[in-house]
């Protein structure tokens, strides 16, 4: 395989590439600028944006609260939202919205998506809670009925983030901070504001100068955008595994495939797509300004993860990691 430092001047990577065996640093490499203006590099700790990888947050505060009784896989998300988002079929549950298969209009639509688009029906600043996402959420017709087929569907994570939160009376930002980053050791990862954003933290470009601050929620919530490090990733993966965020038996039926039928190399379990030749799981996520990719494999313990402040820069050198033989030294 050509070295990570080859490919990432060849493509102009901007972001950090790590790899570990069960938690031993093997290679985590920064490369580009955090901050292009001010020329500020990014570092190994640097925070980057994980666009829908932090779905997975999501399937696990919402497992928590099964865990906790709270809410069932057949939950209907009707019980929940009362009058509020009428076009949604009453017969649509959590377990439906966490596989993507329960036939809801999407409100973000990825078909013919270019990162440089403003897909926002409304001012980006008026999304900082999930309760605001409503207002982005309603007016889309039924697809098709609830578990015919997988549709990927941005708008059911966020309205799986709107359930917890009614069913478990906590801000969803709290929820996943309290059951699934704390015990994860997860210290740097969270949901911080756009226009807040920590010192850390990665400014995500979606041209050579220009920024992805006006193309997202000011906050993300349910399907995706809280911000991340390597060593955090790294630190999730063990903890996940370990059943210190949900018990193991909770995991399994999260990574095992619910969906065949996606079109992809890959699987869907519930919050993770899962790999059709093997126990490895992924988590991915595409945005303006944003490029992520995680995978672990939970039988070697092996993890590798690309995040990047750009809309497609992690894709090269992930691309070049799947292809990674066993052992390979990832330096090249």
């Amino acid at each position: 395989m050509q070295g990570i430092d080859g490919l990432a001047a060849e493509h102009g990577f901007s972001g950090v590439v790590s790899v570990d065996q069960r938690g031993e640093v093997e290679f985590r490499r920064a490369y580009g600028l955090a901050h292009r203006a001010y020329g500020i590099p990014n570092a190994v700790d640097t925070l980057f944006g994980m666009a829908s990888g932090s779905k997975a947050f999501t399937a696990l505060a919402v497992a928590g609260l099964i865990e906790r009784g709270v809410l069932k896989p057949g939950t209907t998300a009707r019980s929940l939202l009362g009058a509020d988002l009428p076009l949604i079929a009453d017969d649509v549950t959590v377990e439906h919205l966490l596989a993507h298969r329960s036939g809801i209009g999407d409100y973000l639509s990825e078909e013919d998506w270019e990162p440089t688009d403003y897909v926002l029906p409304v001012p980006v600043q008026d999304l900082a809670t999930t309760e605001q996402f409503l207002a982005v959420l309603d007016g889309f017709p039924t697809a098709f009925p609830a578990g015919e087929r997988f549709t990927y569907c941005n708008g059911g994570y966020v309205v799986l983030a709107l359930l917890a939160e009614r069913a478990g009376g906590v801000p969803f930002h709290d929820l996943v901070r309290d059951t699934v980053l704390v015990p994860a050791g997860m210290a740097d990862t969270g949901f911080p504001r756009s226009d807040e954003l920590p010192g850390r933290a990665a400014a995500g470009y979606v041209t050579d100068t220009r920024t992805n601050v006006f193309h997202l929620p000011v906050r993300a919530t349910g399907d995706g955008g809280a911000y991340t490090t390597a060593a955090d990733m790294t630190a999730f993966w063990a903890a996940l595994f370990a059943g210190r965020i949900v018990p193991a038996e909770r995991v399994a039926e999260l990574v095992r495939p619910h969906s065949t039928d996606t079109g992809e190399k890959y699987a869907y379990g519930l919050g993770f797509w899962i790999y059709r030749d093997g126990p490895a799981v992924l988590l991915v996520g595409s945005d303006s300004g944003v490029s992520f990719r995680s995978r672990h494999d939970p039988s070697t313990g092996r993890t590798w993860t690309v995040l990047s402040n750009t809309s497609d820069g992690a894709w090269p050198i992930a691309k070049a990691l799947e292809a990674e033989p066993a052992g390979a030294d990832p330096a090249g």
